[in-house]
């Protein structure tokens, strides 16, 4: 079994409407759970809801530091990794 993830809302008649299409391999049966978003739930942060401005300075930020040789040894990064 395989999973996606999609958002979408319920319309006035219940029929539940997809943000976008499914890329699913065929055609088929599917199992659905709803998950309703809480009116509280809008103040929690999805962390990967990262701003897309966010991200693109973020990326730009990276590329200047690469240009200006600004980088690290790839081994030292690991490290930094291991040691979390």
């Amino acid at each position: 079994m395989k999973a996606f993830e999609v958002t979408g809302t319920i319309d006035e008649k219940g029929q539940l409407l997809l943000d976008r299409p499914l890329t699913a391999e065929t055609p088929g049966r599917v199992r659905i759970i709803v998950l309703f978003q809480e009116p509280t739930d809008e103040a929690e942060d999805d962390p990967d809801d990262t701003p897309v401005e966010e991200v693109k300075a973020s990326l730009r930020r990276a590329l200047q530091q690469a240009k200006a040789g600004q980088t690290r040894p790839i081994s030292e990064l690991w490290e930094r990794i291991d040691a979390e």
